[in-house]
């Protein structure tokens, strides 16, 4: 299928979207996505908390791209599943999840979606060097035989919460240096970065939070920005999202984010939480002003030659 070239809307740098559910018929997530105003949207392709690995009815499938292409929502996002582990060395837990993850390649791109996200995940008790082999190898097993067609997986950075593999930046690095053949992206996750100990919160700490991003997986190479408040501190090492403007980071620290000149073009796809009626609609609001109104400070950000 051929790929659609993006644009960000008129007026605003970047492309804004959030992650809707699939309850119902597939196409009904684009049609929540367009109805609360976004640009983009990420779903799940299946529950993600079980080791259930249904196909897509094909005639389903068909409604949905099509839906989704006539509403422009560009791109479109695929979180996998939870319980997916490739860092695992427990042998049913790793066959269960090589199986999930090839089935979430083979929906994804059912699907016509442009990114399939995923986690690292979990060391358990092994060294992370063996951890990080161990998912290398499964990413490699898992997409055997696959075509993706145009499908990009993209590593997510974790808040580094117990055993979790991710949380440094150097990790997803060596990662995509150990797979090359399936040419690798990231998606950065702001509360997961914070909560990691990178501050976003003044314009120095996000000029040298980007820089690093740079210098370590290339700015080229992120494709998508979940992009959540954090009700944990710096350094918290917890994955706990808040609304925007209410968490540890801050309103005016995701204005000067989102109008980044180095971020420009990018995908911000909010998961922030619902705790009542409107809160999607709520913050997905938010994210519009700041992203349209200017930053009160903050330097540019120059890419070293």
């Amino acid at each position: 299928m051929k790929r659609r070239e993006r644009s960000s809307p008129p007026g605003i740098p970047v492309r804004i979207g959030i992650h809707t559910s699939i309850a119902g018929r597939l196409e009904q997530a684009a049609e929540r996505a367009h109805e609360l105003g976004c640009d983009a949207f990420q779903i799940f392709s299946a529950s993600p908390r079980n080791w259930s690995n249904p196909a897509v009815n094909p005639v389903e499938a068909k409604s949905f791209r099509q839906r989704r292409y006539a509403l422009q929502l560009e791109p479109l996002v695929i979180h996998d599943n939870y319980l997916i582990n490739l860092a695992t060395s427990d042998r049913i837990n790793r066959a269960r999840s090589l199986r999930a993850f090839r089935g979430e390649l083979l929906r994804a791109r059912a699907l016509g979606a442009d990114f399939l996200v995923m986690h690292p995940g979990n060391a358990v008790d092994q060294p992370k060097r063996q951890a990080l082999a161990n998912v290398a190898a499964g990413l490699r097993q898992g997409a055997r035989g696959i075509k993706l067609n145009g499908l990009q997986i993209l590593l997510e950075n974790t808040a580094g919460q117990g055993s979790a593999l991710g949380a440094k930046l150097e990790e997803l690095a060596e990662l995509r240096a150990a797979v090359p053949e399936l040419n690798l992206g990231f998606c950065l996750d702001t509360a997961h970065l914070f909560a990691a100990g990178y501050d976003l919160r003044t314009p120095d700490g996000l000029e040298e939070t980007l820089a690093r991003v740079h210098q370590v997986i290339g700015l080229d190479n992120v494709k998508v920005i979940h992009t959540n408040d954090s009700k944990v501190g710096l350094g918290g090492r917890a994955d706990r999202h808040e609304h925007i403007g209410r968490g540890k980071i801050g309103r005016e620290a995701f204005r000067r984010l989102l109008q980044h000149r180095a971020l420009r073009g990018k995908t911000f796809i909010l998961e922030t939480p619902i705790d009542k009626p409107g809160d999607d609609r709520r913050n997905l609001q938010t994210v519009r002003r700041l992203a349209a109104t200017r930053s009160k400070a903050g330097r540019p950000f120059r890419v070293a030659n």
